[in-house]
């Protein structure tokens, strides 16, 4: 038996991770079908949160924002879940009452951190804002007109932190950060901030001259081996990564020409890539390399699943690079210009056309909950949807292995 869970990462002012949006999902083709009602999607929710699936599975270290409807707010249903690892996010559908004041205030008694879903300025939901600690306005549904007027007129709200979700791309970042909002939540933070005509610092230019080796059809150790051995950084990251218990070497590993011949081909091009990616994402979120991670590994897992063969190679870069912009701030086609990748991956990064397109497409729509669409990407492929969430686990387990490694 399958079950289905999605989440949604949100950010501070210095996109930096503060939690994820734990999503309700009943299957891969359906989003929420109609005869789950929110209460028992709830329900579904904690159950997968407490026993099926397990907060640090779902969300690692970082908190969880899950939804409550007013029945299960009432019955403080709330109180099985850790404080200090949840916020309690309470439904738009509520309205205000002494039963959902009381609930409230035991809440935050009891040390939970509570959030105002979708609000939209109306008097009625604002007697509520008083008793939580966050409020979530929906930025594609409010009147932008009128948004710096509210924003300003809740300042006598000091105690609050303000959530904008569903920012679409940067110029919507910009605005709701001018606006005094402390958290975003959107498809934005796919993609951070990407920035034209950025030039690139002069250590990651080396960086990506060393990514350029680690591409080319043959490798060649003694290159690479003069490039990563004057980084102190890029060696340290060679000999944790080898002496990690991934590889249970007998002895421990000290010269940076012996670790390179250990990894061999294969292995070489893997830790270039991660190291490097890595070193060049530096400043950026560490949420945005460790998605890459989980990206790089699931594309490979994905692969797997077919039962045409194809380079696991490709599929890991297509997914390690899918996020190389926003870690340099440039746009994707002038760095794949940069890298001797082939035709086939540059597509699918620059303009998700061409045969590897649908791994890509398959990974971010799952990613963003988007079950229907990403099984349709999988269909392309002649995958199965129901093996997705078991390789997904799978690679954030991996990553998880590694992260310490490179991040």
């Amino acid at each position: 038996m399958y079950v289905y869970i999605a989440r949604q990462p949100v950010f501070d002012r210095q996109k930096r991770l503060f939690a994820y949006e734990v999503l309700f999902r009943s299957s891969m083709v359906n989003i929420f079908p109609e005869e789950i009602d929110s209460d028992e999607a709830t329900h579904t929710v904690l159950a997968h949160v407490l026993f099926n699936i397990g907060l640090d599975t779902i969300t690692g270290p970082h908190r969880a924002l899950i939804n409550f409807t007013e029945n299960h707010l009432l019955k403080k249903t709330p109180l099985q879940l850790p404080q200090k690892r949840c916020i309690v996010e309470i439904l738009e559908s509520i309205l205000p009452s002494p039963k959902v004041f009381a609930a409230c205030t035991e809440l935050k008694e009891q040390g939970y951190t509570l959030a105002l879903d979708d609000f939209d300025f109306n008097a009625q939901s604002e007697q509520l804002v008083p008793l939580v600690n966050i409020v979530k306005v929906d930025l594609q549904a409010v009147d932008r007109e009128r948004l710096a007027e509210d924003m300003a007129r809740m300042k006598c709200y000091p105690d609050v932190a303000w959530l904008a979700e569903k920012i679409e791309n940067y110029q919507e970042f910009q605005l709701a950060l001018s606006l005094g909002f402390d958290y975003f939540q959107g498809y934005f933070l796919d993609k951070p901030e990407v920035l034209k005509n950025k030039t690139i610092d002069t250590s990651k230019i080396v960086l990506l001259n060393l990514l350029a080796e680690a591409c080319l059809p043959e490798v060649d150790l003694r290159k690479i081996e003069r490039l990563v051995a004057p980084d102190v950084s890029l060696s340290y990251k060679l000999f944790r990564y080898l002496n990690s218990a991934y590889y249970s070497l007998v002895s421990k590993v000290t010269s940076v020409r012996y670790a390179l011949a250990y990894l061999g081909e294969s292995g070489v091009r893997q830790f270039i890539s991660l190291a490097a990616t890595s070193e060049i994402s530096a400043g950026k979120p560490s949420e945005l390399m460790r998605l890459s991670m989980v990206r790089a590994r699931l594309c490979q897992l994905v692969g797997a699943l077919r039962k045409e063969q194809i380079d696991e190679s490709q599929l890991f870069l297509l997914g390690l690079f899918s996020l190389l912009d926003a870690m340099l701030d440039m746009p994707m086609a002038e760095l794949t210009a940069k890298l001797p990748l082939t035709d086939e991956l540059k597509n699918a990064l620059n303009t998700r056309t061409g045969p590897l397109a649908p791994y890509l497409q398959a990974i971010t729509t799952y990613e963003r909950g988007e079950f229907h669409e990403c099984a349709n990407y999988l269909q392309q492929l002649g995958i199965s949807p129901e093996t997705m969430i078991d390789a997904y686990f799978r690679a954030l387990n991996w990553a998880d292995k590694f992260e310490d490694n490179f991040l």
